[in-house]
Order: structure tokens, then C-alpha cells, then sequence
């Protein structure tokens, strides 16, 4: 799995999981080396992975580490034939992304102005900076300091295939992050161990993991919500707002057009849903 250098880390992380599960899947079947490996076997272990009630989603992303992975001990020589070559699984579900309401969106972003401690003040700015400007969790956790001109408003991100792009920052955003930067901010988190060039620290003093975004949403918010559902939310109020969907696609980073093209079904869901509730013929 090191050999997906394009990769972002949580994709390798997830590949190397599904790759450890399929080995040990078949360990159990009595499946001795890659080797022996056939096509068959690998259909049996994707109707394995349905009647252990996987989503469709899950399966197919599997189906694609396994592909990758037995690419990768072809062209080194491990085997002879890739008994993995178009091997197919069902689509993912064509679920649209959940956009927040806005009543969720204000509890989120609600500052506790009776609180100015290091921990409201870290948590604010990671919100502001997840909604403000579309950040994959992992695009947040990353950051450093130094990638952030504040007096510019904007910020350096680091995506998917390690692209580097441009972001707008949203005012509150700078607000956010300066306060956040802010004597009885960061400083009053680090510890011996802290990261000198991480933007975000957690309570150990160590550098933000996605874990710890999650678990920030969960203390902020009344309803469970994923921090790429703000991502979601970003991009679908800037199509409501008018914005050109290439313009879109650049400030979310995607290589495909196609994958930003999601947020505009979002957007045509939204107005019909407000059309049926306001129009009297509806």
C-alpha cells in the first residue's frame, strides 16, 4: 500500500485495512499465498462481504484496494496472472450529501462569548475554517501556521494527490484563527511534545486529528454530524448563491468536474423542497 503515493493518507490507511481484512479472510479458507488467489475466489469474498451486510459503497471500495493490490504484486513479480484485473462490485449508493439546516449550522458556529479559553477558541476556528472554506478534515488537521495569510485572507492547502491549492478565508474565519493565535490561545496548549509547525493542537498539546474534529462537532452539535458534511454544506450554498461550478470545483479541489456535480442535484433538491413548502399549487 506504499505504493499509492498519490493517495491521500486516510485512502492508504482504508486500503491497507481492506487488503489485512481479505487476507485474513483467506487464511481462514485455507488460501496458503497471493498465488493461489483466483478470480473466483475473489467474487466469493465479495459475496462474503454482502451477506456480512456491507454497504454497497464499502464493497466497492474494497473491490478497488484489491485491484490495486494485486496490480501492484503483478508488476513486482509475485504472481504471474492478476486474478483481480476488472474485477467489479456493485456502484456505491447514489446518496445525495446531507446539508446542514440552519438552525444545526448556527449551534456550530454559536460562540460561547463567556468562554475565551484556548479550547472554545481552537474549536471555533475549525469550524469556521471547515464551512468557510470547504476543508476535508484532513486538509485541516494538516495545516501549519505558515500556510495561513491572514492579512490576506486566504490559506495554502495541501489536498488529495498532495495538490496544493488556494483558499479564500471567510472573515469570521480570520477573526477565528486570530483569536485563536492569540496570547491564552495555542501558546496555552503546548507541551514538550507539541509540533512546532502544526496549526491546531489537541488537549495532550499534540497535533488535531480528524478524531478530535469529530469529536468537536459532537460536543458543538445537538445531531451526529460528519465534518465533511460542512464541506458539503460549503459547496452547496455557493451554488445557491450563484457561484460558477468550475469555480466551485477549483476552491473544493476536485480533479474531476463530475465529482463536484453532486452539489448541484443538492442544490435542485433544495429548491424543490422549498418550492413544495411555499408554493400554494405545489
Amino acid at each position: 500500500m506504499r505504493s499509492l503515493v498519490s493517495a491521500a493518507p486516510n485512502t492508504r490507511a482504508a486500503y491497507a485495512g481492506d487488503i489485512d481484512q481479505f487476507v485474513a479472510w483467506a487464511e481462514r479458507a485455507g488460501i496458503e499465498a497471493p498465488a493461489d488467489v483466483r478470480r473466483l475466489t475473489l467474487r466469493r469474498y465479495l459475496a462474503y462481504l454482502s451477506t456480512r451486510r456491507f454497504a454497497r459503497r464499502t464493497i466497492a471500495r474494497k473491490a478497488a484496494a484489491l485491484r490495486r493490490y494485486f496490480d501492484w504484486l503483478r508488476r513486482r513479480g509475485v504472481i504471474a496472472t492478476d486474478p483481480a484485473r476488472r474485477l467489479s462490485a456493485p456502484k456505491g449508493d447514489a446518496r445525495l450529501p446531507r446539508v446542514l439546516k440552519g438552525p444545526e449550522l448556527e449551534t456550530l458556529l454559536e460562540a460561547d462569548e463567556a468562554d475565551l479559553g484556548p479550547i472554545p477558541r481552537r474549536d471555533r476556528a475549525v469550524v469556521e475554517l471547515l464551512y468557510g472554506s470547504g476543508l476535508r478534515v484532513g486538509e485541516l488537521c494538516g495545516l501549519r501556521a505558515a500556510d495561513l495569510d491572514l492579512r490576506r485572507g486566504e490559506a495554502s492547502v495541501w489536498g488529495k494527490g498532495s495538490k496544493e491549492r488556494k483558499v479564500p478565508l471567510s472573515e469570521p474565519s480570520v477573526d477565528a484563527v486570530k483569536l485563536w493565535l492569540a496570547p491564552g490561545g495555542r501558546a496555552a496548549m503546548v507541551t514538550a511534545e507539541s509540533p512546532s509547525n502544526a496549526l491546531f493542537l489537541n488537549r495532550r498539546g499534540r497535533a488535531l486529528t480528524p478524531r478530535d474534529v469529530r469529536r468537536i462537532l459532537d460536543r458543538r452539535s445537538p445531531t451526529p454530524t460528519h465534518p465533511h458534511a460542512l464541506r458539503h454544506t460549503y459547496a452547496t450554498h455557493l451554488l445557491d448563491g450563484g457561484a460558477d461550478l468550475r469555480v466551485v470545483q477549483e476552491l473544493l479541489g476536485h480533479a474531476d468536474l463530475a465529482t463536484t456535480q453532486i452539489y448541484t442535484h443538492v442544490s435542485k433538491e433544495r429548491l424543490r423542497s422549498v418550492y413544495e413548502a411555499s408554493h400554494p399549487r405545489a
